[in-house]
């Protein structure tokens, strides 16, 4: 089946039809920058923009950088405030005219690396973090997903671990790669001691120079680069809107 999938980040807002089937992308992505502020109507006309765009009239799947229930946002770490209890998957119906499904954009890319990239095929507890503008998290155990961890907001030496452990904040302090791996093994030791995964996923653009840290961590549990790249929201977001009834008619 075909779905538009939507990725809500901190710098772009990004997406593109995708076959579920395959989890490949069925034209180039369309990308438009994150409106400043990132309120909920500039944010809205842009998801128009990019349905616009495709001339998409289908169900629609989005990743939002935050915690969703039942399409309602309960925080808004890295975007505007604005977002707490707004219902997203609403307004975004609202601007479309279809119906969309909205979730957490690390849960977003999760389900897409579970699915179709690194973690297919493993039954035992996965960690997908997405290592960005925060941190996201998703965790899954048997291939099922517990929604909506934020992980990236555990405390580590009194400070949230996305404001030490982050890819922007390794690029604004011009951390060397040695350096930005030791806060890196200290948060995953941190999540090891607590959820003790098979398996953890590392996603984020610092991924692209894993052969530059991933040999310094000392974790017990396998780490591997994601595989989907920039994709995967997108592709994690369209998995998700098969569950719209919807979808499936």
């Amino acid at each position: 089946m075909q779905v538009l999938g939507i990725d809500f980040g901190g710098s772009g807002i990004k997406g593109a039809p995708v076959d579920t089937q395959t989890g490949k992308l069925l034209a180039p992505r369309f990308r438009i920058p994150t409106p400043s502020p990132s309120k909920p109507k500039a944010v809205a006309g842009v998801v128009g923009q990019i349905a616009r765009h495709f001339d998409w009239h289908a169900p629609i799947g989005c990743g939002f950088p935050g915690v969703v229930l039942e399409g309602v946002a309960l925080t808004a770490a890295n975007i505007h405030r604005s977002w707490i209890e707004t219902n997203v998957a609403d307004l975004f119906t609202r601007q479309t005219g279809c119906t969309v499904r909205v979730l957490n954009d690390a849960d977003a890319a999760g389900l897409a690396e579970m699915t179709f990239g690194a973690g297919k095929g493993c039954s035992g507890t996965v960690l997908v973090l997405t290592l960005g503008t925060g941190i996201g998290s998703a965790l899954f155990t048997g291939g099922h997903l517990l929604p909506n961890t934020e992980f990236g907001h555990l405390q580590i030496r009194g400070r949230d671990a996305e404001l030490r452990t982050s890819e922007a904040v390794r690029e604004r302090e011009d951390l060397s790669w040695k350096n930005w791996a030791k806060r890196l093994d200290e948060y995953l030791d941190a999540m090891e001691a607590l959820l003790w995964p098979d398996l953890i996923v590392l996603g984020g653009g610092a991924v692209k120079y894993c052969e530059r840290f991933v040999h310094r961590l000392t974790v017990r549990a396998e780490v591997v680069p994601a595989r989907l790249g920039n994709d995967a929201g997108i592709v994690g977001a369209a998995l998700a809107a098969l569950a719209a009834p919807e979808a499936r008619q």
